[in-house]
């Protein structure tokens, strides 16, 4: 299969020319940016004018953008202003989280990728009728700013009361917005399983989140090589290669002091999955 990595493993650093160096010296050719304050500043016009720079004669991809989830450094600690919810029941709140949005997404026009990662919700909503609604008006605003520069957005599966795949299948029937998926492994594996999830979302997926959990937390452990991992990587890899040409196996791990050198564990990882 294709590979490709989220930079979520070193997601609490500033992204730089540097790292970018060595994911492709380590032999991944695409690549995902995590949009967190932190680490990559979708408002920050000097460290995307770098990026752009050296991603306009390089050979690494970038082959999609997580979108925002909070406007703050500190993961949404500093209130309930600081989430970013496409969903959220308060107006100003939900119209400056898609602003927010947009304004990632305008990455493109500097540095050209393909898919904008985007949840349905935050990570503590319930399901709601009046959500979805929400959800749609917002999704319809985003989809066409994405698609004016050349960027298609998928919904990813998330432990929430909206975004299982029963729940996203239901939301698409519903709108009938036509989003493709992100199929989050870990995050099956927390809800219905990832058989069962593969086989709601299989026909829509065109992207991947791969990691581990002990099945109850979301920890986004190195599969294969991290202790506690539930998932059953043999029937994974039996069903991620059932469709491979869709999308590419994409990690989206967690950086942990049990590996401290994360792109050589990286590469042990898809050698260990690919020889299942």
């Amino acid at each position: 299969m294709n590979h490709a990595v989220s930079t979520h493993f070193l997601v609490n650093q500033r992204l730089n020319n540097v790292w970018l160096d060595k994911i492709y010296e380590a032999g991944i050719p695409a690549v995902e940016i995590f949009c967190a304050k932190q680490h990559l500043d979708w408002q920050n016009k000097s460290q995307i004018t770098e990026l752009a720079h050296w991603f306009s004669d390089a050979p690494l991809k970038l082959h999609s953008l997580h979108s925002p989830m909070f406007n703050d450094e500190v993961w949404g600690r500093t209130g309930p202003s600081s989430i970013i919810n496409i969903a959220d029941l308060n107006k100003p709140r939900r119209i400056a989280a898609v602003d927010q949005i947009k304004q990632a997404i305008e990455i493109a026009e500097k540095i050209p990728f393909r898919y904008l990662i985007q949840h349905l919700g935050a990570p503590v909503d319930e399901f709601d009728e009046a959500k979805l609604e929400l959800a749609f008006s917002s999704l319809e605003e985003i989809s066409l700013f994405a698609r004016h520069r050349g960027v298609e957005v998928l919904l990813e599966n998330i432990p929430n009361g909206l975004s299982s795949a029963e729940r996203l299948n239901y939301f698409l029937g519903i709108t009938h917005l036509n989003l493709g998926y992100c199929l989050d492994v870990g995050h099956a594996n927390l809800m219905d399983g990832v058989a069962t999830t593969f086989e709601l979302m299989k026909d829509r997926i065109k992207s991947t989140h791969v990691h581990d959990n002990n099945g109850k937390d979301d920890r986004h452990l190195f599969p294969t090589l991290a202790a506690g991992g539930t998932v059953n990587w043999r029937e994974t890899m039996s069903l991620l290669r059932s469709r491979e040409h869709q999308y590419p196996l994409l990690l989206e791990l967690k950086e942990s002091p049990d590996f401290p050198h994360p792109l050589d564990s990286i590469r042990r990882i898809f050698e260990n999955l690919e020889n299942l």
